[in-house]
């Protein structure tokens, strides 16, 4: 365990967290070590074990803190509105969650690999985050559409999310094999994705 407050380990393992995120902006999750995010912080490479023990815990702290911000921006949605319309509703969440491209590109990763080398504790951290997210959703859905299968709803919806960056965000390189391949394709961006998706399981229109 490392030494020190609580407070003193929160803001250390955030330091950790923000130099992953800055790094995962311009490089891929296999060209990222613990040695470049140590580079970017306070700290030695040994020292950020007392932390975290492997480089998937640190990004899967990353997408936990990305759900939590999330869950926070649904429950109070909930809190602040009495009603919404379906195309109301589509349009913020499309927006929310453009607004969360971060989340979006950590959930078209390989979580088994990256649940696989956590330590149970910081798993379950992660879940517990999750599951808010899930539970705001489903605030949300029961108050402004209270006909709706919320159940049926999440079960779509949230394993949706997972191939929607993948499908608005290429590199140069894709879309040069794309048209190689001579593919028919077109590109979306997340909020027309979200907003799509989210209208046809309302039952509204695209």
């Amino acid at each position: 365990m490392p030494k020190g407050s609580p407070e003193l380990t929160a803001t250390r393992r955030e330091e950790i967290v923000k130099a992953c995120e800055k790094l995962y902006q311009t490089m891929s999750f296999k060209e990222i070590t613990l040695k470049e995010i140590s580079v970017e912080t306070s700290l030695s490479r040994p020292s950020i074990y007392n932390y975290f023990q492997t480089k998937e815990e640190i990004f899967l702290a990353l997408m936990q803190r990305e759900y939590e911000y999330w869950a926070e921006e649904m429950n109070a949605l909930a809190d602040e509105n009495e009603a919404m319309s379906p195309e109301k509703f589509a349009s913020v969440m499309a927006h929310s969650l453009e607004s969360h491209e971060q989340l979006l590109k950590l959930l078209a990763m390989n979580h088994y690999d990256m649940e696989e080398n956590s330590r149970p504790e910081r798993l379950t951290d992660f879940k517990t985050a999750y599951g808010a997210a899930l539970e705001g959703a489903r605030r949300c859905l029961r108050k402004f559409f209270p006909e709706t299968d919320c159940e049926s709803f999440i079960f779509v919806f949230f394993p949706f999310l997972f191939g929607v960056y993948p499908y608005s965000v290429a590199t140069d390189k894709q879309l040069t094999a794309m048209r190689e391949a001579k593919m028919e394709f077109q590109m979306h961006s997340i909020y027309e994705m979200i907003y799509s998706c989210i209208m046809q399981l309302l039952g509204g229109k695209k």
